[in-house]
């Protein structure tokens, strides 16, 4: 029976590993030896007496190298060098020194008893520990290199990562930007301002305020990374009555808010999520669509009832959502939660709470 490697691309990988990590370590044993005794390298009889502390000092660098490798990895996800620096340097140097003190002085040990430099009834614990003086100063040497690798790398992936996030800030602020001052938007809002000229000038009148307060607010907080709960409520606000003016009785809303002060949101977070909630359902006398905007302690609960228009250019393609939950990323702060039920649609807005 043949037997078939399902990955052997793990298994080349493996391999391809191993070498330079052997030569690596035997380089570090030659040169441990060329210090100790560089005489040693020049006759053949002076290197065959130094094979068993070349094997020894081969076999204590790969243990060295290969659980300075381990602990790096462990530490990495669980203490990290940008948020706690001190704790990590701290936890890094304790547990790896300790690690190559033991794994020294077992090597030591068990080196000497096979070639007979001590017997089980006579073991010098002193001379053992003094074993343990040359791999301990190699270790300082691994650990450093290791540890300026891992910090290296967590720092240039916490890089990479801000001006990732940099840049989809700005993708953000530019795609909110488009979306609010959309042609259709416009268009839909002076067709009713049209209609309103003619049958009620003070309604234009109050239409015409609202618009300009729209614009204004979207304008004035494009650059803000954090916007106030009272005035992204007053914006929702303005932007509902609007749509109720165009769909009358086929739109209803609430807005409730007990505790505005101190608390704050992403701007323009509540217009992504009405005009999802208008674009993506019916709205008819039949079946009005109902937006209610509440508040429940720390958090701001967005729910729409749920009457799909048919499937045919109305599936949503989540870059609102997606738009808000990158603004979220960017501040560190909880994202929002999304739940879908048979009959009503509910994203919960985390607030964001800055004492004054």
């Amino acid at each position: 029976m043949q037997l078939e490697l399902k990955n052997p691309d793990v298994h080349k990988d493996i391999f391809t590993r191993i070498g330079p990590f052997i030569l690596i370590n035997l380089f570090i044993a030659v040169i441990l030896m060329v210090m100790n005794c560089p005489s040693c390298f020049l006759s053949l009889k002076g290197f065959k007496l130094i094979i068993p502390d070349l094997i020894f000092s081969f076999f204590i660098s790969s243990a060295l190298s290969f659980g300075g490798s381990v602990i790096i990895g462990w530490l990495d996800d669980r203490i990290s060098w940008i948020e706690f620096p001190i704790k990590r340097l701290l936890a890094t140097v304790v547990i790896y020194m300790a690690y190559s003190f033991l794994v020294s002085f077992i090597m030591g040990f068990f080196y000497a008893l096979i070639f007979g430099k001590f017997s089980l009834t006579d073991i010098p614990w002193r001379e053992l520990i003094g074993v343990t003086t040359m791999p301990m100063k190699v270790a300082l040497i691994i650990m450093a290199i290791f540890t300026t690798w891992s910090w290296l790398g967590e720092w240039r992936k916490a890089a990479v990562e801000a001006e990732k996030l940099k840049t989809e800030k700005i993708s953000s602020q530019y795609q909110s930007l488009k979306d609010q001052l959309n042609p259709h938007f416009l268009f839909n809002s002076l067709n009713v301002l049209t209609n309103l000229v003619y049958e009620d000038a003070d309604r234009s009148a109050e239409f015409i305020q609202k618009l300009s307060r729209i614009y204004r607010y979207v304008l004035e907080v494009q650059q803000e990374d954090l916007v106030s709960l009272e005035k992204e409520l007053e914006f929702a606000k303005n932007f509902l009555d609007l749509q109720k003016i165009r769909f009358e009785d086929k739109l209803q809303f609430r807005v409730e808010a007990q505790e505005q002060e101190g608390y704050f949101l992403p701007p323009l977070s509540l217009q992504l999520l009405l005009e999802n909630a208008i674009k993506h359902n019916i709205t008819s006398k039949e079946n009005p669509l109902f937006i209610d905007i509440r508040q429940k302690e720390g958090s701001l609960w967005v729910t729409n009832t749920l009457q799909l228009k048919s499937q045919s250019g109305s599936a949503s393609s989540g870059i609102g959502l997606k738009n808000i939950s990158q603004r979220y990323q960017l501040l560190k702060a909880p994202a929002p939660t999304v739940k879908k039920g048979e009959d009503e649609f509910l994203v919960i807005l985390p607030l964001i709470k800055i004492e004054a």
